[in-house]
């Protein structure tokens, strides 16, 4: 997922998209801590996946503010 695809998403998809990422996180963490974990790696890309909503987020209430 990139910044470009989230920027054509409305806020409501946004805070949805958010929320699913949250849960997966929560899940991974749940597969670390009982030794589940397969893809490590994915950790990190969730985690990154969450600041870029967050961040877009941020930036359609900044510019709806400005407006």
């Amino acid at each position: 997922m990139n910044a470009s695809e989230l920027r054509d998403k409305t806020p409501d998809q946004l805070r949805d998209e958010l929320v699913n990422l949250k849960k997966e996180a929560f899940n991974l963490r749940f597969q670390q801590a009982t030794g589940q974990m397969e893809n490590t790696a994915r950790m990190r890309q969730v985690r990154r996946d969450v600041a870029r909503v967050q961040t877009v987020l941020n930036e359609k209430a900044a510019q709806a503010a400005a407006d």
